[in-house]
Formats: structure tokens, C-alpha cells, sequence
């Protein structure tokens, strides 16, 4: 029988206010690509994947970031940077709309790095963060895992754990084909549309295993309390220290929550997912997506003759158009 939980009680908890993007993954699926660029500096569209994230978290209004990030990802640390010489070459060319741009990524919140060092896991990620975040809440953001500006996911995140506290996860219904892929999340009802309450977390199940169709996605808002799971949390799959593991304590305790996305999300770090979150963002573009709707309505109607005949007749048109 499924019962509801009433919101805490207790005094009203701390708000957040930092947030914690862990980006020390070899991105080996991306190679030879990410060899020498971190894969969350793959652009989607004109931006690396990374900026989204962060643009995310300041819209929901985390101004704190920390990036844990590991050797080779120098890239990020400099693009939320200031390019000095770069914004004095645009400012003089009177190039606004560029200059905005590049001086928007430092602009977003203040940003901190701290290195992982060996990858042991996104427990072990999230533990790094812990002299940052001290004994407050946090969220936390993976940084290939996208979810459509338009969208309101974290902030309705952080609402539920202001009513709620302890814990709140992001979950999404799949394919059961695809959940071996994932965290899986055993749940109860908690009194509202919309948000469950965890009452258990498998890391990647498999079809038969999985307690239900519910996978955790890359967003998290975390009580303090992690932390202490986390230091004696031992390594599981894949000799990690997985935070599924963490999580699926603090849920036998009570305190975890969960609000189940139905939205825009777009994975950046499989390849197939990755070239349709370059189309769909770029679609959603008003500045691109008319133009690129129409080109790529044309391309699709002409696969027909072909994918070379396809990619030919679609842009024999659109060079006819720009003449």
C-alpha cells in the first residue's frame, strides 16, 4: 500500500546557494575528440556543454560553483576566466554582442576549481567538495547532462528541499530496456503531483533487478549529511564509490525525496544523444532555428535519394536562398 508522507516539520532548513559540477571524466567515448579537450567543452551549438550547466545553476540561483575537475581540464577553468586580451581586441572593433559573450561565462557566478585527482567515482567527486560546502546544502550538477533552458527542474528542486529537507534527487521514467544505464529508484507517494518519496536506489539494475522505471538523472540537491555516508561508503560498481550507494542509505533513513521530470533533457555524453542535442538546441535557437527548421526539413525529405543525394539537394537550396 502506498502511504504519503507530510512535508518536515522541523525549523525551516538552510537555503542554497552553492553548487558543485563534477567534470574529471576522460570523455574515452568522445575520443580521439576529447584528447585534448575536456569533453564538457564540446560546443552544443556556439557554447561547450559545461556552460549550460553553470548558466542552469545561476538561473535557479546557486552563485556559488565549485568545478571538480582532474588533469587536462585546463580548458575550463579558462573559459570561465576573463580573456583579457580578447575582450580589449572586441571592445576596440566595437564588437558588443561578441564581447558579451565571452565575458558572460565569468560573469555567471563565482566560480572555484579543486582538482579530484585519481577518478574514483562521483561519490568521491562529491566528497572533494567538502571543505568548499562545509555543513551546508548543496546541489549538484553533471555537467553532460542538459536540461532545456526552458525548463525549471532545479529550482523546483530546491523548493522541495526547502519544504521537505534532507535530500531531493531528479528522477525520469525510462525504457526498461535502458535502465540497466542508470540508478534506479524504488518510490512512495508523498502527498503531491509530481514528488515521491526514495525509499531505495539500485545503481544500474539490471531489467529484472530494477525496482521500478524511475532513473536518477544528473541533478541532485544534497543535505550535509552526505558527507558522512560518503567517508565510510565503500567502492561498488566498478571499484567507485558511488553516490547511488550514499543516497540509498540516507532513503532507508527517510530523508530522501525526489521530483520526477518529464521534460526537455539532453544527454551529451553518449554520441547519438549528443548530435541530437546539437539539432534540438539549435532548432529551439530564434536566431538559428528558422533558417535550420526549413534546411533540415529539406534534408529529410531528400534521404530518400539517399543520405549523399539528401545532403546535395539540401544544400544546392539553401546556397540558392543565400544568393
Amino acid at each position: 500500500m502506498i502511504t504519503s508522507h507530510p512535508p518536515a516539520t522541523s525549523a525551516s532548513p538552510r537555503p542554497v546557494r552553492k553548487a558543485v559540477v563534477p567534470a574529471a571524466g576522460l570523455g574515452t567515448r568522445f575520443l580521439p575528440a576529447t584528447k585534448a579537450t575536456p569533453k564538457e567543452m564540446l560546443p552544443v551549438v556556439d557554447k561547450p556543454a559545461i556552460q549550460y550547466v553553470v548558466e542552469e545553476a545561476a538561473a535557479a540561483g546557486l552563485d556559488d560553483v565549485l568545478m571538480v575537475t582532474g588533469r587536462h581540464k585546463r580548458a575550463i577553468e579558462d573559459h570561465f576566466d576573463h580573456a583579457l586580451e580578447l575582450e580589449q581586441a572586441l571592445a576596440a572593433k566595437g564588437d558588443t554582442v561578441r564581447l558579451d559573450a565571452v565575458r558572460d561565462p565569468a560573469r555567471l557566478a563565482d566560480i572555484h576549481h579543486i582538482r579530484q585527482g585519481d577518478p574514483l567515482g562521483l561519490g568521491h567527486a562529491v566528497l572533494c567538495a567538502r571543505a568548499h560546502v562545509g555543513d551546508q546544502p548543496f546541489a549538484v550538477l553533471l555537467g553532460d547532462d542538459l536540461i532545456d533552458p526552458r525548463e525549471s527542474l532545479l529550482s523546483r528542486m530546491l523548493d522541495v528541499r526547502e519544504r521537505y529537507a534532507g535530500s531531493v534527487v531528479a528522477l525520469m521514467e525510462v525504457d526498461p530496456a535502458q535502465i540497466h544505464l542508470y540508478g534506479c529508484a524504488a518510490v512512495e507517494a508523498a502527498g503531491e503531483d509530481g514528488v515521491v518519496r526514495v525509499t531505495d536506489l539500485v545503481e544500474k539494475p539490471s531489467r529484472e533487478e530494477a525496482p521500478s522505471r524511475y532513473a536518477v538523472i544528473g541533478r541532485y540537491v544534497l543535505d550535509p549529511a552526505v558527507f558522512g555516508v560518503l567517508e565510510r561508503t565503500r567502492p561498488g560498481r566498478g571499484g567507485e564509490i558511488q553516490l547511488t550507494d550514499a543516497l540509498r542509505e540516507l532513503a532507508a533513513a527517510g530523508t530522501v525525496h525526489a521530483v520526477v521530470f518529464d521534460g526537455a533533457r539532453y544527454d551529451t555524453g553518449d554520441k547519438s544523444d549528443y548530435l541530437r542535442s546539437v539539432v534540438r538546441m539549435a532548432c529551439a535557437r530564434p536566431d538559428l532555428g528558422p533558417g535550420f527548421r526549413s534546411w533540415l526539413r529539406e534534408f529529410v525529405a531528400a534521404l530518400e535519394d539517399g543520405p549523399e543525394a539528401g545532403a546535395a539537394r539540401a544544400d544546392g537550396r539553401e546556397r540558392r536562398r543565400a544568393a
